[in-house]
Protein backbone atom coordinates (compact mmCIF):
# COMPACT_ATOMS: atom_id res chain seq x y z
CA UNK A 1 0.00 0.00 0.00
CA UNK A 2 0.86 3.20 -0.81
CA UNK A 3 0.01 5.74 2.11
CA UNK A 4 0.68 9.39 3.09
CA UNK A 5 0.52 11.03 6.29
CA UNK A 6 -0.21 14.52 6.90
CA UNK A 7 2.10 16.09 9.83
CA UNK A 8 5.49 15.01 11.14
CA UNK A 9 4.87 15.48 15.47
CA UNK A 10 5.17 12.42 17.79
CA UNK A 11 1.54 11.13 16.05
CA UNK A 12 2.77 11.25 12.57
CA UNK A 13 6.36 9.72 13.31
CA UNK A 14 4.78 6.67 15.19
CA UNK A 15 2.01 6.43 12.52
CA UNK A 16 5.08 6.17 9.76
CA UNK A 17 6.97 4.09 12.08
CA UNK A 18 4.67 1.12 12.46
CA UNK A 19 3.01 1.19 8.84
CA UNK A 20 6.96 1.14 7.41
CA UNK A 21 7.05 -1.64 9.50
CA UNK A 22 4.10 -3.05 8.22
CA UNK A 23 5.29 -2.96 4.95
CA UNK A 24 3.68 0.29 3.75
CA UNK A 25 4.88 2.57 1.18
CA UNK A 26 5.12 5.95 3.66
CA UNK A 27 5.37 9.08 2.31
CA UNK A 28 5.10 12.24 4.98
CA UNK A 29 4.24 15.57 4.22
CA UNK A 30 5.15 18.11 6.43
CA UNK A 31 3.95 21.76 6.30
CA UNK A 32 7.00 23.72 8.25
CA UNK A 33 9.05 21.43 10.01
CA UNK A 34 9.03 18.06 12.32
CA UNK A 35 8.11 18.86 15.54
CA UNK A 36 6.34 22.30 14.99
CA UNK A 37 3.22 21.59 16.44
CA UNK A 38 1.64 20.53 19.53
CA UNK A 39 4.92 18.46 20.30
CA UNK A 40 7.18 21.14 20.29
CA UNK A 41 5.00 22.79 22.97
CA UNK A 42 3.87 20.04 25.35
CA UNK A 43 4.25 19.12 29.27
CA UNK A 44 4.70 15.58 28.46
CA UNK A 45 3.85 14.23 31.42
CA UNK A 46 2.51 10.33 30.64
CA UNK A 47 -0.16 9.26 32.66
CA UNK A 48 -3.91 8.59 33.31
CA UNK A 49 -5.13 11.23 35.32
CA UNK A 50 -9.01 12.57 35.28
CA UNK A 51 -9.57 10.09 32.01
CA UNK A 52 -12.95 9.66 31.86
CA UNK A 53 -14.79 7.32 30.55
CA UNK A 54 -13.42 4.03 31.56
CA UNK A 55 -12.36 3.42 27.81
CA UNK A 56 -10.53 6.70 27.74
CA UNK A 57 -8.63 5.69 31.03
CA UNK A 58 -7.89 2.15 29.35
CA UNK A 59 -7.07 3.78 26.31
CA UNK A 60 -4.14 6.03 27.94
CA UNK A 61 -2.52 3.10 30.78
CA UNK A 62 -2.26 0.83 27.06
CA UNK A 63 -0.42 4.25 26.07
CA UNK A 64 1.72 4.03 28.99
CA UNK A 65 2.24 0.02 28.53
CA UNK A 66 3.51 0.96 24.71
CA UNK A 67 5.70 3.12 25.39
CA UNK A 68 7.09 0.68 28.06
CA UNK A 69 7.57 -1.44 25.81
CA UNK A 70 9.31 0.62 23.34
CA UNK A 71 12.03 1.75 25.52
CA UNK A 72 15.36 0.32 25.01
CA UNK A 73 18.61 0.45 27.32
CA UNK A 74 20.46 4.06 27.00
CA UNK A 75 17.08 5.69 25.73
CA UNK A 76 17.25 9.42 25.92
CA UNK A 77 13.45 10.26 25.66
CA UNK A 78 11.47 8.16 28.46
CA UNK A 79 11.52 8.69 31.62
CA UNK A 80 8.97 6.67 33.71
CA UNK A 81 10.42 8.26 36.84
CA UNK A 82 6.90 8.80 38.51
CA UNK A 83 4.85 11.47 39.59
CA UNK A 84 4.25 13.46 43.14
CA UNK A 85 0.77 14.92 43.34
CA UNK A 86 -0.51 16.59 46.41
CA UNK A 87 -3.37 19.49 46.95
CA UNK A 88 -4.46 22.71 48.58
CA UNK A 89 -7.71 23.40 51.13
CA UNK A 90 -10.56 21.32 51.68
CA UNK A 91 -11.72 20.96 48.32
CA UNK A 92 -8.23 20.56 46.82
CA UNK A 93 -7.48 17.56 49.22
CA UNK A 94 -11.67 16.22 48.85
CA UNK A 95 -11.06 15.88 45.12
CA UNK A 96 -7.07 14.26 45.10
CA UNK A 97 -8.40 12.07 48.07
CA UNK A 98 -11.90 11.14 44.88
CA UNK A 99 -9.51 10.97 42.29
CA UNK A 100 -6.65 8.41 44.54
CA UNK A 101 -9.91 5.94 45.40
CA UNK A 102 -10.94 6.11 41.96
CA UNK A 103 -7.82 5.13 39.98
CA UNK A 104 -7.26 2.43 43.04
CA UNK A 105 -10.76 0.85 41.59
CA UNK A 106 -9.31 0.63 38.12
CA UNK A 107 -6.08 -0.67 39.46
CA UNK A 108 -3.55 1.87 38.39
CA UNK A 109 -0.67 2.63 40.45
CA UNK A 110 -1.20 4.62 43.05
CA UNK A 111 -0.15 5.28 46.90
CA UNK A 112 -0.50 7.90 49.69
CA UNK A 113 3.21 8.49 51.41
CA UNK A 114 4.79 11.17 53.70
CA UNK A 115 6.46 14.30 52.96
CA UNK A 116 9.83 12.61 54.43
CA UNK A 117 9.01 9.70 51.92
CA UNK A 118 8.70 12.58 48.89
CA UNK A 119 11.93 14.11 50.05
CA UNK A 120 13.30 10.90 49.71
CA UNK A 121 12.41 10.47 46.33
CA UNK A 122 12.83 14.66 45.18
CA UNK A 123 16.04 15.36 47.47
CA UNK A 124 15.24 19.32 47.02
CA UNK A 125 11.49 18.63 47.67
CA UNK A 126 9.74 21.97 49.61
CA UNK A 127 6.88 20.55 51.30
CA UNK A 128 4.33 23.36 52.49
CA UNK A 129 4.17 22.27 56.69
CA UNK A 130 0.42 21.35 55.87
CA UNK A 131 0.58 18.88 53.64
CA UNK A 132 0.76 15.40 55.19
CA UNK A 133 0.07 13.01 52.46
CA UNK A 134 1.15 13.16 49.34
CA UNK A 135 -0.41 11.31 46.12
CA UNK A 136 2.35 9.17 44.47
CA UNK A 137 2.31 7.42 40.96
CA UNK A 138 5.09 5.43 40.31
CA UNK A 139 4.01 4.13 37.16
CA UNK A 140 4.28 7.54 35.32
CA UNK A 141 6.78 9.73 33.73
CA UNK A 142 7.76 12.34 31.08
CA UNK A 143 8.77 12.27 28.08
CA UNK A 144 11.30 14.82 25.67
CA UNK A 145 9.26 15.08 22.97
CA UNK A 146 11.73 15.75 20.26
CA UNK A 147 14.18 12.73 21.00
CA UNK A 148 10.87 10.55 21.01
CA UNK A 149 10.34 11.92 17.15
CA UNK A 150 13.60 11.25 16.41
CA UNK A 151 13.38 7.30 17.68
CA UNK A 152 10.08 7.08 15.84
CA UNK A 153 10.70 8.81 12.74
CA UNK A 154 14.48 7.28 12.67
CA UNK A 155 12.85 3.85 12.33
CA UNK A 156 10.12 4.65 9.60
CA UNK A 157 13.28 6.59 7.52
CA UNK A 158 15.60 3.29 8.06
CA UNK A 159 12.17 1.12 6.78
CA UNK A 160 11.92 3.76 3.62
CA UNK A 161 9.65 5.92 4.59
CA UNK A 162 10.12 8.94 2.64
CA UNK A 163 9.58 13.00 4.04
CA UNK A 164 8.29 15.96 2.11
CA UNK A 165 9.34 19.28 4.03
CA UNK A 166 8.01 21.81 3.91
CA UNK A 167 5.26 20.27 1.74
CA UNK A 168 1.47 22.21 2.65
CA UNK A 169 -1.37 19.71 2.09
CA UNK A 170 -4.31 21.58 0.93
CA UNK A 171 -6.96 19.57 0.36
CA UNK A 172 -8.00 16.11 0.67
CA UNK A 173 -10.05 14.11 -2.17
CA UNK A 174 -11.54 10.60 -1.30
CA UNK A 175 -11.42 8.32 -4.80
CA UNK A 176 -12.81 5.15 -5.68
CA UNK A 177 -9.24 3.81 -5.82
CA UNK A 178 -7.70 6.17 -2.80
CA UNK A 179 -7.43 9.63 -2.36
CA UNK A 180 -5.97 12.76 -4.02
CA UNK A 181 -3.74 15.13 -2.11
CA UNK A 182 -4.26 18.30 -3.29
CA UNK A 183 -0.45 20.70 -2.55
CA UNK A 184 -0.22 24.34 -1.75
CA UNK A 185 2.67 24.41 -5.03
CA UNK A 186 -0.43 23.27 -7.29
CA UNK A 187 0.52 19.34 -7.56
CA UNK A 188 -1.42 16.99 -6.75
CA UNK A 189 -0.31 13.01 -5.43
CA UNK A 190 -2.30 9.83 -5.50
CA UNK A 191 -2.11 7.25 -2.66
CA UNK A 192 -4.13 3.96 -1.37
CA UNK A 193 -5.00 6.17 1.71
CA UNK A 194 -4.10 8.68 4.13
CA UNK A 195 -3.31 9.21 7.87
CA UNK A 196 -4.20 12.52 8.89
CA UNK A 197 -2.04 13.44 11.96
CA UNK A 198 -2.30 17.34 11.18
CA UNK A 199 -2.85 18.07 14.99
CA UNK A 200 -4.77 21.51 15.54
CA UNK A 201 -4.95 21.54 11.48
CA UNK A 202 -6.88 19.05 11.09
CA UNK A 203 -10.18 20.17 10.95
CA UNK A 204 -9.88 22.40 7.96
CA UNK A 205 -8.28 19.49 6.10
CA UNK A 206 -11.13 16.99 7.33
CA UNK A 207 -13.32 19.65 5.76
CA UNK A 208 -11.54 19.88 2.68
CA UNK A 209 -12.80 15.94 1.97
CA UNK A 210 -16.22 16.89 3.42
CA UNK A 211 -15.63 15.15 6.88
CA UNK A 212 -16.28 17.00 9.78
CA UNK A 213 -13.99 15.95 12.57
CA UNK A 214 -14.19 18.77 15.18
CA UNK A 215 -11.98 20.09 17.40
CA UNK A 216 -11.22 23.16 19.75
CA UNK A 217 -10.57 26.41 18.72
CA UNK A 218 -6.40 26.57 19.25
CA UNK A 219 -6.37 30.13 19.19
CA UNK A 220 -9.18 31.03 21.45
CA UNK A 221 -7.28 32.83 24.55
CA UNK A 222 -7.68 31.67 28.01
CA UNK A 223 -9.41 28.80 26.52
CA UNK A 224 -9.02 24.72 27.21
CA UNK A 225 -6.60 24.22 24.26
CA UNK A 226 -3.78 26.70 25.16
CA UNK A 227 -2.07 27.31 28.18
CA UNK A 228 1.47 28.68 29.21
CA UNK A 229 4.80 26.59 29.15
CA UNK A 230 8.27 27.72 31.30
CA UNK A 231 11.47 27.14 30.20
CA UNK A 232 14.18 27.34 32.65
CA UNK A 233 18.01 28.22 32.73
CA UNK A 234 20.04 25.08 34.07
CA UNK A 235 19.42 24.78 37.76
CA UNK A 236 21.36 23.10 40.70
CA UNK A 237 17.98 21.16 41.61
CA UNK A 238 17.84 17.14 42.35
CA UNK A 239 14.48 16.86 40.61
CA UNK A 240 14.28 13.56 38.53
CA UNK A 241 10.68 12.85 39.06
CA UNK A 242 7.12 14.80 37.50
CA UNK A 243 5.39 17.18 40.39
CA UNK A 244 1.84 18.03 40.34
CA UNK A 245 1.08 20.67 43.14
CA UNK A 246 -1.62 22.94 43.43
CA UNK A 247 0.50 26.51 42.21
CA UNK A 248 3.14 24.55 40.18
CA UNK A 249 3.80 21.55 37.79
CA UNK A 250 7.32 20.43 37.15
CA UNK A 251 9.58 17.91 35.33
CA UNK A 252 13.01 17.72 33.71
CA UNK A 253 13.82 18.66 30.54
CA UNK A 254 17.16 17.52 30.22
CA UNK A 255 20.76 19.24 31.14
CA UNK A 256 19.85 20.50 34.22
CA UNK A 257 16.40 22.37 32.94
CA UNK A 258 13.16 22.36 33.93
CA UNK A 259 9.43 22.49 32.64
CA UNK A 260 7.43 24.15 34.32
CA UNK A 261 3.53 25.76 34.06
CA UNK A 262 0.83 26.75 36.52
CA UNK A 263 -2.29 25.85 35.57
CA UNK A 264 -4.19 28.76 36.88
CA UNK A 265 -2.40 31.93 34.98
CA UNK A 266 -3.48 29.67 31.75
CA UNK A 267 -7.04 32.22 32.12
CA UNK A 268 -4.20 34.84 30.40
CA UNK A 269 -2.23 32.79 27.74
CA UNK A 270 -3.65 34.20 24.10
CA UNK A 271 -1.04 32.49 21.64
CA UNK A 272 -1.27 36.12 19.64
CA UNK A 273 0.07 37.55 22.26
CA UNK A 274 2.94 35.39 23.62
CA UNK A 275 4.46 36.83 27.21
CA UNK A 276 8.26 37.43 27.40
CA UNK A 277 10.53 35.17 29.44
CA UNK A 278 11.64 38.13 31.87
CA UNK A 279 7.84 39.42 32.22
CA UNK A 280 5.27 39.13 34.97
CA UNK A 281 4.45 35.87 33.87
CA UNK A 282 7.48 34.59 34.26
CA UNK A 283 8.32 35.77 37.36
CA UNK A 284 5.45 34.40 39.22
CA UNK A 285 6.11 30.98 37.73
CA UNK A 286 9.90 31.77 38.64
CA UNK A 287 8.83 33.10 42.23
CA UNK A 288 6.68 29.40 42.54
CA UNK A 289 9.28 27.14 41.40
CA UNK A 290 11.86 28.74 43.91
CA UNK A 291 8.75 27.51 46.75
CA UNK A 292 8.80 24.54 45.37
CA UNK A 293 12.43 23.06 45.17
CA UNK A 294 15.93 23.72 46.88
CA UNK A 295 18.35 25.05 44.43
CA UNK A 296 16.54 27.28 41.92
CA UNK A 297 17.12 30.62 43.93
CA UNK A 298 18.16 32.74 40.65
CA UNK A 299 16.22 30.39 38.40
CA UNK A 300 15.01 32.30 35.45
CA UNK A 301 13.50 31.42 32.06
CA UNK A 302 14.91 30.73 28.49
CA UNK A 303 11.71 30.58 27.06
CA UNK A 304 7.72 31.07 27.67
CA UNK A 305 5.74 29.63 25.10
CA UNK A 306 2.09 29.86 24.53
CA UNK A 307 1.44 25.86 23.95
CA UNK A 308 -1.85 25.17 21.63
CA UNK A 309 -3.47 21.43 21.85
CA UNK A 310 -4.99 19.55 19.40
CA UNK A 311 -7.99 18.87 21.03
CA UNK A 312 -10.90 17.10 19.89
CA UNK A 313 -14.11 19.24 20.60
CA UNK A 314 -15.93 16.17 23.07
CA UNK A 315 -11.92 16.44 25.02
CA UNK A 316 -11.22 12.83 23.39
CA UNK A 317 -9.40 11.25 21.22
CA UNK A 318 -10.39 10.56 17.21
CA UNK A 319 -8.84 7.44 15.74
CA UNK A 320 -10.42 6.01 12.87
CA UNK A 321 -11.69 5.48 8.90
CA UNK A 322 -13.64 8.59 8.26
CA UNK A 323 -15.46 8.87 5.05
CA UNK A 324 -15.82 6.26 2.31
CA UNK A 325 -12.17 4.81 4.21
CA UNK A 326 -9.36 5.68 2.46
CA UNK A 327 -8.89 8.66 5.74
CA UNK A 328 -7.81 7.53 8.84
CA UNK A 329 -7.98 10.08 11.64
CA UNK A 330 -5.68 10.46 14.25
CA UNK A 331 -6.70 13.35 16.36
CA UNK A 332 -5.66 13.96 20.60
CA UNK A 333 -5.20 15.99 23.56
CA UNK A 334 -3.00 13.24 24.64
CA UNK A 335 -0.60 13.03 22.13
CA UNK A 336 2.43 12.48 23.74
CA UNK A 337 0.99 9.45 26.40
CA UNK A 338 -1.47 7.90 22.96
CA UNK A 339 1.44 8.95 20.14
CA UNK A 340 3.36 5.05 20.20
CA UNK A 341 0.22 3.20 20.74
CA UNK A 342 -1.58 4.96 18.39
CA UNK A 343 0.55 4.97 15.44
CA UNK A 344 0.43 0.75 15.98
CA UNK A 345 -3.09 0.64 16.09
CA UNK A 346 -3.59 2.54 12.77
CA UNK A 347 -1.24 0.42 11.08
CA UNK A 348 -2.89 -2.76 12.26
CA UNK A 349 -6.42 -1.20 11.34
CA UNK A 350 -5.20 0.07 7.67
CA UNK A 351 -2.60 -2.87 7.01
CA UNK A 352 -4.18 -5.52 8.47
CA UNK A 353 -7.30 -5.15 8.57
CA UNK A 354 -7.31 -5.99 12.59
CA UNK A 355 -10.17 -3.78 14.42
CA UNK A 356 -8.59 -2.43 17.36
CA UNK A 357 -11.57 -3.37 20.56
CA UNK A 358 -9.18 -0.03 22.38
CA UNK A 359 -10.41 2.58 19.88
CA UNK A 360 -13.94 1.57 19.09
CA UNK A 361 -15.43 4.00 21.69
CA UNK A 362 -13.13 7.10 19.46
CA UNK A 363 -13.89 6.35 16.11
CA UNK A 364 -14.87 9.93 14.16
CA UNK A 365 -18.63 8.78 13.28
CA UNK A 366 -19.27 10.15 16.84
CA UNK A 367 -19.85 12.92 15.22
CA UNK A 368 -21.93 12.21 12.15
CA UNK A 369 -25.09 14.75 12.11
CA UNK A 370 -23.80 16.44 14.88
CA UNK A 371 -24.33 20.46 14.72
CA UNK A 372 -20.90 22.08 15.12
CA UNK A 373 -22.17 24.85 16.73
CA UNK A 374 -23.99 22.74 19.53
CA UNK A 375 -20.81 21.71 20.62
CA UNK A 376 -20.16 23.21 23.85
CA UNK A 377 -16.91 24.80 24.68
CA UNK A 378 -14.47 22.59 26.90
CA UNK A 379 -13.72 23.54 30.52
CA UNK A 380 -10.13 24.42 30.67
CA UNK A 381 -7.86 22.87 33.07
CA UNK A 382 -6.99 25.02 36.45
CA UNK A 383 -5.70 22.21 38.78
CA UNK A 384 -2.49 19.75 38.94
CA UNK A 385 -4.26 16.45 37.20
CA UNK A 386 -6.70 17.71 35.04
CA UNK A 387 -4.95 18.26 32.11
Amino acid sequence: MRIAIIGLGVVGASAARSLARAGARVTVFERTAPAAGTSGTSFAWTNSHQKDPLAYHELNTAGIAEHDALLEPGADWYFPTGNLEWAAGPAGNERLAAAVSQLRARDYPVEWITPARARELVPDLRVPAEVTEIAWYPREGYVLPVPLLARLWGEARDLGAGLRCPEEVVGIEERAAGVRLALASGEAERFDAVVLAAGRWTEPLAASAGLMIPLADPDAPGSATVGFLGYTTPVPARVGRVLTTPRLNARPDGGGRLVVQGLDLDAAADPANPPAPDGEYARRLCARLRELLHGTEGARLDALRVGRRAMPADGHTIAGFAGGGAVYVLATHSGITLGPLLGRLAAEEIVGGRTSALLERFRPHRFAGVDRASIAPLTPARFAGQQ
